[in-house]
């Protein structure tokens, strides 16, 4: 190969290797899940994170020179988004990937979340058809600003930290399905736990809303009255 040709495949994968760079830290992993909940503030996204200001603004400039993520100043706040879906289903098959390919990636997800196929988790396709029959009561135990930004039509927004004090306000002898942040998030699972305890009927949903997003299926940003 001449030296020319070679500068050029090595120049190809140069960029191919920027999109690995980008997503070879934990933290930048959090946060595009965070946004995949929907736009934030740097602010916002650091709180959710539990990372400082400085911090988060340069991993999302990482990020966003990698063309996962997109921004826009609205004052002296700027606010990010993922650059389009195709980031979440991506970022979402690497964390599949890495769990079904790496013992210390599965032990750290079952550590984490429990054992999550125990609870049964519902199929998006069959929570449509639940809803059509109008069988279920749909949970979101996502933060206030999460629901806000896009959650599925006629869930009810209970904050997984709020479940144990407003248990009362969901109708006994409903049938429950929670979802949270996707299938790697702990609220969700955390939620059904507790509300079986409490003698509910609950699953979590597969996959959370982004693998309802990546179905096709319906969000809506209004929040419920």
């Amino acid at each position: 190969m001449r030296a020319d040709e070679r500068a050029r495949k090595t120049a190809l994968y140069e960029q191919f290797a920027r999109v690995g760079k980008a997503l070879a830290n934990p933290a930048r992993l959090e946060l595009l899940d965070l946004l995949a909940q929907g736009e934030r503030s740097v602010e916002e996204l650091a709180a959710a994170a539990g990372l400082r200001v400085s911090n988060t603004s340069a991993q999302l400039r990482v990020l966003a020179g990698a063309g996962l993520v997109a921004s826009r100043r609205d004052g002296v706040r700027i606010y990010y988004r993922l650059a389009d879906q195709n980031v979440s289903a991506f970022t979402g098959r690497v964390q599949d990937f890495a769990t079904s390919r790496l013992a210390d990636a599965e032990q750290a997800a079952r550590s984490y979340l429990g054992d999550v196929a125990a609870l049964e988790p519902v199929a998006p396709d069959e929570l449509v058809r639940r809803l059509n029959d109008g069988q279920v009561l749909v949970l979101d135990v996502r933060p206030e600003a999460e629901y806000a930004a896009g959650h599925i039509p006629g869930a009810v927004n209970v904050p997984h930290d709020q479940l144990a004090a407003r248990l009362a306000e969901l109708p006994g002898g409903a049938d429950i399905v929670a979802y949270c942040r996707g299938r790697y998030c702990v609220f969700a699972p955390d939620a059904v736990r507790q509300l079986r305890a409490r003698g509910f009927s609950a699953w979590p949903l597969a996959g959370g809303l982004p693998d309802w997003r990546h179905a096709g299926l319906p969000v809506t940003a209004q929040a419920s009255a």
